[in-house]
């Protein structure tokens, strides 16, 4: 009689996710055409204008304190409770987190690392050229201006641009960077966009950032965005060292997977012969022992030993007396 497994919900999710292909066909890599050079030339250019135009204390710098004096955190008291929980949107730890949890799903469903390590560029990328601007620049924030009016440039500041909004624009907006669908990025760049936007107005909101810091965030975010593709070859060689030194530590630790076994050698399942009517009557006549009867001898309870998986759990005792024999009686001591 032939058995079927059972197979439970995560069995079927795992036997799912096996039949997946090693890479999807349908997953396209992004490459730097010109259009994508022409938007990077024009997203630098911007980047550039507005780090001249508070150098030179223009009315962008104004601008800085008038909304500064405006204090939206006062004059939309109610709010500040829920812009406090939407400017974490905008912190790197939190949002690397989540982020790579999802790329991290996508990665090992499609079997490839290209997600994780795109993530992982991007945000090294993000660092170095953010990290290198705020402390260039030094310019203090807000809370810490000394003079009505200044730029506040050079004074050992780390403010300019905003970590928060180029985060934001970086690490949501890899999810449309990486998307499978014209669709889907298109959706997920909107998205990203929108939240970008929200997580930069939440930093003036909450007098952490002038103006002109979250404008500068957003293009710094934007031009790591649009200068990956130039990352991607190494992206590209870095999977494929990776999963090389996989496979020479398999092979160290001898984890290679058995070879397929020959038609020859397939072991070939015999059926069963069929038990004659006369085997079958004399097994219908034989005695069975009833099934709350252990097979063998039957004794009683207190002449049983409990025993465990790793032997008995009885000390042995040389002295005592198993019902049914005979003993010599034990001289008695004392006097």
């Amino acid at each position: 009689m032939r058995t079927e497994l059972n197979l439970t919900r995560l069995d079927r999710v795992f036997a799912r996710l096996d039949r997946e292909p090693e890479r999807p066909a349908h997953i396209d890599v992004p490459k730097m055409s010109r259009h994508r050079v022409a938007l990077l030339a024009g997203t630098l250019a911007f980047y550039l204008a507005i780090v001249w135009l508070v150098v030179i204390t223009s009315w962008l710098v104004r601008l800085d304190w008038q909304v500064m004096f405006f204090r939206p955190y006062q004059q939309w008291a109610g709010i500040h409770w829920f812009v406090d929980y939407y400017v974490v949107l905008g912190q790197r730890g939190p949002t690397a987190v989540m982020v790579a949890a999802w790329l991290g799903w996508r990665s090992w469903r499609q079997h490839t690392l290209r997600p994780l390590l795109t993530l992982g560029a991007s945000l090294l990328l993000l660092n170095i050229t953010v990290g290198a601007a705020k402390i260039g620049m030094g310019r203090l924030g807000p809370h810490y201006a000394t003079a009505i009016g200044s730029n506040e440039m050079g004074l050992g500041g780390d403010i300019f641009p905003s970590g928060h909004t180029a985060n934001a624009v970086v690490t949501w907006g890899i999810l449309a960077y990486l998307a499978s669908t014209p669709r889907a990025r298109r959706w997920l760049s909107a998205v990203s966009a929108v939240t970008s936007l929200g997580v930069g107005m939440a930093t003036v909101y909450l007098g952490t950032h002038w103006l002109s810091d979250v404008l500068l965030g957003w293009v710094a975010g934007l031009l790591v965005l649009l200068a990956l593709p130039w990352f991607e070859p190494l992206i590209a060689r870095a999977e494929v060292g990776i999963f090389d030194l996989r496979d020479r530590w398999r092979a160290r630790d001898g984890m290679t997977a058995p070879a397929p076994l020959s038609p020859v050698e397939t072991p070939v399942r015999l059926k069963p012969r069929p038990a004659s009517q006369n085997e079958t009557a004399a097994r219908a006549a034989a005695p069975r022992a009833p099934v709350y009867l252990a097979p063998g001898p039957h004794t009683a309870r207190s002449e049983r030993t409990p025993v465990t998986p790793v032997g008995s759990r009885r000390p042995p005792q040389t002295d005592r007396i198993v019902r049914g024999t005979t003993s010599t009686a034990r001289p008695l001591t004392g006097g």
